[in-house]
């Protein structure tokens, strides 16, 4: 089983701001139940030796050999891994991240953390909620990259329709003069969807995970004609989710994510080419460096793969150094963090996902 702790965007937004002479960031693969967990612990700390030898300063280098340390005598630790390990380190903390993506290795120095691998886990997360509503039952799912699913307990939520009718079952008859039949059935269960949605409220507030129902019809309309939660998918896992396991709601839910991020990218795509004529768009690296000074970028694709050495001065322009390291943050991780840092939004994709061979591209609140 895999053990991921992903960061959230609010998160990323922080990690962003951090700067400091001493960023350490190490991206280590990691291979989860293996026979020999101390693998990646060796490897770890073959890339801890090799990035304290590019910090000069001896205090700093002293308080960063701390820190790993620590992290490298945490047997219990080490057990529980996913496929990435991303620590980040400066002197005067650590932060670690467990992600369910393959990311190369990695170790850098810099005055900021090496973000653009990290964003990629972020960017598509793999997480949801499934709500497995019934006549009889409900439950509410939580779905996790690669981890079990489980039920997440929600305080007050009805145990079914009937219950919450005070009834023994919908079929039983109604005081004369309320509505009877298939009418009052609808209305009963609807009452009890209005109610299942008002609990589940309070666990989604805040969140910004998508919502996926499970459910038979007329149940799954009913649930959809008083849901509040904006995060709903409009596909539904078809039949009575009261015989479905919650891993079994899991692997189906996947499939239902991967379309709706594959629509959210070919929106996003649509957009750039629309607003490309309207000057609300770009894919030069220089206009887009600027663009992100300025706080103009909405959302910004970037390539997984690509590098751009050089930097970015204060003012937005762009100095290309063809002789730099490509493997620590260059070019597009400061756009990236600019943005950030601005409140775009920042999505990590893989080439074949950006127009016409672009390293980046974006959508941007105004015109220059």
């Amino acid at each position: 089983m895999l053990h991921t702790d992903i960061p959230t965007r609010g998160e990323m937004k922080a990690l962003a701001a951090v700067t400091d002479p001493w960023c350490v960031s190490i991206y280590t693969p990691t291979e989860p139940g293996t026979a020999n967990p101390d693998e990646g612990r060796i490897e770890f700390s073959n890339q801890v030796r090799r990035a304290l030898d590019l910090v000069t300063a001896p205090d700093a280098r002293a308080a960063l050999q701390e820190e790993f340390d620590a992290l490298l005598e945490d047997v219990m630790f080490w057990r529980y891994q996913s496929r990435t390990l991303v620590v980040l380190a400066t002197p005067t903390r650590i932060r670690t991240y467990r992600v369910p993506n393959r990311l190369g290795a990695a170790e850098t120095v810099a005055d900021r953390f090496y973000l653009k691998r990290l964003l990629r886990a972020v960017t598509f997360p793999q997480s949801a909620f499934v709500l497995a509503f019934a006549e009889g039952s409900v439950r509410l799912v939580q779905v996790s990259a690669d981890q079990p699913a489980q039920t997440v307990p929600v305080p007050g939520l009805p145990t079914g329709a009937a219950d919450y009718a005070g009834k023994a079952n919908l079929s039983d008859r109604a005081p004369k003069g309320r509505v009877q039949g298939d009418e009052g059935h609808k209305m009963r269960v609807r009452q009890y969807a209005r109610a299942v949605d008002s609990e589940i409220r309070e666990v989604l507030a805040g969140r910004d995970v998508p919502l996926i129902l499970a459910a038979a019809e007329p149940s799954g309309s009913l649930y959809r004609s008083v849901n509040r939660y904006d995060g709903l998918l409009d596909e539904t896992i078809p039949g009575n989710p009261e015989n479905t396991s919650d891993q079994e709601l899991a692997e189906r839910s996947r499939e239902f994510l991967d379309r709706h991020y594959a629509r959210q990218l070919a929106e996003l795509v649509e957009t750039l080419d629309k607003r490309r004529g309207e000057g609300r768009a770009s894919t030069d690296i220089s206009d887009l460096a600027r663009a992100a000074t300025n706080g103009a970028v909405e959302t910004l694709l970037v390539d997984l793969d690509a590098s751009v050495p050089g930097s970015i001065s204060a003012d937005g322009a762009v100095a290309f150094d063809e002789s730099a390291a490509t493997d620590r943050p260059g070019v597009l991780d400061e756009i990236s963090r600019r943005v950030l840092l601005a409140g775009g939004e920042v999505l990590v994709v893989r080439a074949d996902d950006l127009p016409d061979g672009a390293q980046a591209a974006a959508t941007l609140r105004y015109a220059p």
